[in-house]
């Protein structure tokens, strides 16, 4: 694998993968191959998952949805993402989403890069294929991160009617 500021490849392997919130990252490039500009992540999720409702102050997000879906809510907004959607969350405006069936798997794009810096500091390399044995997160340790990165945690994850 290589990252070159002049163009590359990447496999489907290729990237950090890191296990971020019972998550799995693959990071194709960020703030060192864009200049800043975008991180592009390929990430999957269990059903269940979401993360705490949050905002960011600095990065715009979009998730485009490969398999799977999530239930998202965006300020007063709610709308459902599948195969073939996409989502855009506009920085300054809190957000979660819910997996409601998967596990999804979908591309995610913050722009301008810093996200990957996030989950790096946050997640751990993964140690197999696959996603991570689910935990609870250390909430002070996201809480402390998240301020480090723009971001503020505002609430819980969301949860399912079920839950």
């Amino acid at each position: 694998m290589s990252f070159d500021t002049k163009g590359y490849r990447l496999t489907p392997d290729d990237g950090p993968q890191v296990w971020f919130l019972n998550t799995r990252m693959n990071i194709k490039a960020g703030a060192a191959q864009t200049g800043g500009a975008f991180t592009l992540i390929e990430w999957s999720a269990p059903v269940g998952f979401g993360p705490p409702l949050h905002v960011h102050g600095v990065e715009d997000e979009g998730f485009y949805i490969l398999d799977g879906e999530i239930s998202v809510e965006c300020g007063d907004q709610h709308f459902t993402a599948g195969p073939g959607d996409f989502t855009f969350l506009p920085r300054g405006i809190p957000h979660s989403f819910l997996v409601t069936q998967g596990p999804v798997r979908g591309l995610q794009i913050t722009a301008p890069s810093g996200f990957e810096d996030f989950i790096t500091e946050i997640g751990h390399p993964a140690t197999g294929p696959g996603l991570p044995e689910p935990t609870e997160p250390d909430l002070p340790r996201l809480i402390a991160a998240a301020q480090r990165h723009h971001q503020q945690i505002l609430g819980p994850p969301p949860r399912s009617p079920a839950q």
